[in-house]
């Protein structure tokens, strides 16, 4: 996914504009490397398309309607599932949903929270709820973790882009740092083989291990 990303980047084709403007077999050969690529782009061609037909090709007004409305939305569109909508909805919307993937499905069983095939609004309300309590300590550090980003960090690739440095909520923050723990963890250690439990930093908390 990196590597379809940087390809879009760097043909100056990674927004609304860009995809609208590439043809599907230039937008095919740049994400390739994603894997499903004919699928991706010919999806990403239909939410360009829903979006200029509904909302006049603005990401702002699409991500202007409550989050409850949209989402169910978004979950009509031709292959649009429940975490692709709520990948949406927080990282391109800033709307507070928590996003359930398969590291957070794994993490869960493994620690015997809930099995891995759980349902997905379960284990999407079991986070939200669970999270809620952390959104006034995270209000009150919000400038702090902006303020760098809009600066931008030595050595990255490219610019902070303005879905990095938008202002978010604090539950919409809250989630999206829990996600991306969530995500560091099963990539470095809760791998799906040849897990790295005696490293993991959440390894004390493993059933065994108490």
């Amino acid at each position: 996914m990196e590597k379809a990303l940087a390809n879009l980047r760097a043909a100056h084709l990674l927004s609304v504009n860009g995809i609208r403007r590439a043809s599907l077999a230039e937008l095919e050969r740049l994400i390739r490397p994603s894997g499903y690529f004919r699928q991706k782009a010919k999806r990403l061609k239909l939410f360009v398309a829903f979006l200029d037909e509904r909302y006049e090709g603005s990401l702002a007004k699409l991500f202007a309607r409550p989050t409850k409305e949209l989402r169910e939305e978004l979950l009509n569109l031709h292959g649009v599932g429940p975490e692709t909508a709520d990948s949406m909805l927080l990282y391109a919307g800033n709307h507070p949903v928590f996003v359930v993937d398969a590291y957070t499905r794994r993490i869960l069983d493994r620690h015997q929270i809930l099995p891995e095939k759980s349902d997905y609004e379960e284990i999407r309300e079991l986070f939200e709820k669970a999270l809620t309590s952390l959104e006034k300590g995270v209000a009150e550090r919000s400038e702090a973790w902006r303020q760098p980003l809009a600066a931008g960090f030595p050595g990255a690739r490219h610019p902070p882009s303005a879905m990095s440095t938008a202002k978010r909520t604090a539950l919409a923050q809250v989630y999206n740092e829990m996600h991306g723990l969530i995500v560091g963890v099963g990539k470095n250690y809760c791998r799906k083989s040849q897990a790295r439990c005696d490293e993991c930093p959440l390894h004390r908390f493993l059933p065994q291990s108490k």
